[in-house]
């Protein structure tokens, strides 16, 4: 009898992956990189505290899928990112990782060449020379924070965190939440309840203790200290969109009831435009509308934002497939983004002052 009859029955191979500490040895931070991180989160943090009354607004492809698209897109966003600074921050957001209802192709890390191949370890290493370039040029990063151990590759180069829908309930992701350097925002549950999110900012902010990998790839007994910048991020859920006002004044008295700030990032896609990119516009004009009335706990927004509108299904044949246009959930295309945020700019820069 031997220990092959009871473990690993499902599992047909491992293979090793090159342990955190190596990979941010042959990719490490430069100094500009370094100095747009600790800005980029001291300026969220300083929006959350309300110290900085501008809008955090988190804006990009729902998914990276080319590195080549995501660069030029970035270049376009530092751009804008000057011009509308007076009254809105933003983060470019770089997700390379994700949740799949069934099956599906699970992101840049997973699968960076979309075949299959499972190069995950070229995908730690494509994702991390991304994020750097990105941060190199000034211009902030935001990601969801989904697989427990990408973090140790990847967290250091990140300057805003979210938890989504499918996982703010996991206690293995509010454990994680708990040790991350930057800001994280929870997303309420897919059904519209307000409770794990809830319950998941109380988490964030206490101290856990559980099984992660250290720097050198280790398993170890991760100790925190508690994430004290947690929020809520509000995308709608099944029964429909809960960003209007009336939405917005219930999650406000949950929160204070709670005993919890009243931090709200109001996510423009998923149920909140009924998964349809055009009405994120719509959403994002009427938070701007909302704080121009007075409002004072939506701190930000999210907007799913592309080159190109839409989305488009992933094919065999990777050349016939559209420039910069999304693979994942559909989005608004650029010229749609930087019309909607110029016109915002325009409307709460003199609103903000006085917030």
């Amino acid at each position: 009898m031997t220990q092959e009859l009871i473990s690993n029955l499902n599992v047909r191979t491992q293979q090793t992956l090159s342990t955190p500490q190596i990979i941010k040895q042959e990719i490490p931070v430069a100094e500009k990189a370094m100095t747009t991180i600790i800005n980029g989160r001291k300026s969220i943090e300083d929006i959350l505290n309300r110290e900085d009354k501008r809008l955090l607004v988190v804006v990009g492809p729902c998914s990276i899928h080319d590195t080549k698209a995501a660069m030029d897109y970035a270049e376009k966003l530092k751009g804008l990112s000057n011009e509308v600074a007076e009254s809105m921050m933003l983060v470019m957001r770089v997700y390379f990782e994700k949740p799949r209802t069934t099956v599906g192709w699970k992101g840049l890390i997973n699968d960076p060449h979309m075949d299959e191949s499972f190069d995950i370890e070229e995908g730690l290493r494509i994702a991390r020379k991304l994020l750097l370039e990105i941060n190199e040029m000034g211009l902030p990063a935001g990601t969801e924070a989904l697989d427990p151990i990408s973090p140790q590759y990847l967290g250091d180069l990140i300057s805003w965190s979210a938890i989504g829908a499918r996982t703010t309930e996991s206690q293995t992701h509010r454990e994680m939440a708990s040790a991350l350097s930057s800001p994280v925002g929870f997303k309420n549950g897919t059904d519209g309840g307000l409770a794990v999110a809830i319950n998941a900012l109380h988490s964030v902010s206490n101290p856990h203790s559980f099984l992660g990998i250290n720097g050198d790839g280790q398993v170890a007994i991760t100790h925190t200290s508690g994430n004290g910048y947690g929020h809520i991020v509000l995308r709608g859920g099944s029964n429909g969109p809960n960003y209007d006002s009336v939405s917005i004044s219930l999650v406000e008295k949950e929160l204070n009831q709670a005993k919890l700030p009243s931090n709200i990032i109001v996510d423009c896609s998923h149920a909140n435009s009924n998964k349809d990119h055009n009405l994120q516009p719509l959403v994002f004009n009427d938070c701007i509308s909302q704080v121009v009335d007075g409002n004072r706990s939506i701190i930000g927004m999210m907007l799913e934002s592309n080159i190109g509108p839409g989305n488009q299904k992933l094919t065999e044949d990777l050349s016939q497939m559209q420039y910069g246009v999304s693979i994942t959930d559909a989005c608004v295309d650029w010229s749609t983004t930087e019309k909607t945020l110029l016109e915002a700019n325009e409307k709460i820069r003199s609103v903000l002052t006085k917030r």
